[in-house]
This record gives C-alpha cells, structure tokens and sequence, in this order.
C-alpha cells in the first residue's frame, strides 16, 4: 500500500446525543474530540444526533399515517374532491 494516500481507518465511539448510547466500530470519520472507555481505551468520538435506539421507527415509537385522528379522512374530504376535477 501507498504511504500518505488512505484514509485513517481506527476504532471511533460514536455517541447518540439524545439518550447517551454509545457503541464502538470501525470507522474513517472525521473528529475533534476524545472519550474515555470503560475498559481505559481513549477513543476519537463522533457526536450524532440519534441512532438506532432513539428513532421512532427502531423504537417502535413511531405513528401510523392511519392513526392520526381522522385527520386523513379530513384532507381527502377536503381536497380530495377538487383533485378529482
């Protein structure tokens, strides 16, 4: 391999903002900061702003067009008509 060409490919925390979950892989990610691990590793950490465990459609959480209180069924008797023309 080429010496200066690749990316810096190492070991990043990535760090869930919303709920503070974090989890370890590989990665060419640009950082700025440095977290300390439980096992005593000082890992680059990458910040974001949510993952697998905080969004709705992981979660679970997340709500059905159909379960919006009849506000389908209002948008379609409203303009549901004049699309129609």
């Amino acid at each position: 391999m080429k010496d200066g060409i690749h990316p810096n490919y190492r070991e990043v925390c990535f760090q869930d903002m919303s709920n503070n979950f974090k989890f370890v892989t590989r990665s060419c990610a640009n950082t700025k900061e440095m977290i300390k691990m439980e096992d005593g590793r000082e890992l680059p950490l990458y910040k974001l702003d949510t993952t697998s465990e905080s969004h709705p459609f992981y979660t679970g959480t997340q709500k059905s067009v159909d379960n919006m209180g009849g506000r389908v069924e209002k948008f379609r008797n409203r303009f549901g008509k004049t699309a129609a023309k």
